[in-house]
């Protein structure tokens, strides 16, 4: 008889793993989300005759625990990377002249935060044209 109940004790135990895998995960995402926020938008040229287009980055850390912030803009044809040292919050203004022929995809913006509560975290967003909704941000760890 105790056989027979093995198998579906270990598939419970199993499951209600995996639960609390994908709820704390959820959980971390939620904590991440309400702590960071993130936003990379393109301004176009204002004369169509002239290539002065820029990306404007926009960071914030609501608990002001930001030990570390390392920018990347990748997929530029020397890709872009600034350190901020004890700065919960910045703006960067990076140049770039035109939108990409192939899509903001493959110019992600990735943050590498050292953070006094949460220890290293990342976050990835794509660029988004003024006036269009932003793009997702990935939480993770590194």
């Amino acid at each position: 008889m105790a056989k027979k109940l093995g198998a579906p004790i270990a598939l419970g135990v199993i499951t209600i793993l995996a639960i609390l895998l994908i709820t704390g995960n959820n959980n971390d995402n939620a904590i991440l989300k309400s702590t960071f926020s993130l936003e990379a938008v393109y301004f176009a040229s204002q004369n169509s005759n002239l290539d002065d287009g820029y990306i404007q980055i926009t960071f914030k850390d609501n608990t002001h625990k930001t030990k570390a912030i390392v920018l990347e803009v990748l997929g530029m044809e020397t890709s872009f990377q600034k350190t901020f040292l004890d700065s919960s919050e910045f703006v960067e203004t990076i140049p770039f002249p035109t939108p990409p022929k192939y899509g903001w995809e493959i110019h992600p913006v990735t943050l590498q935060i050292d953070h006094e509560d949460l220890g290293k975290v990342s976050l990835k967003t794509e660029i988004h044209p003024l006036g269009e909704p932003p793009a997702p941000i990935i939480y993770g760890n590194p």
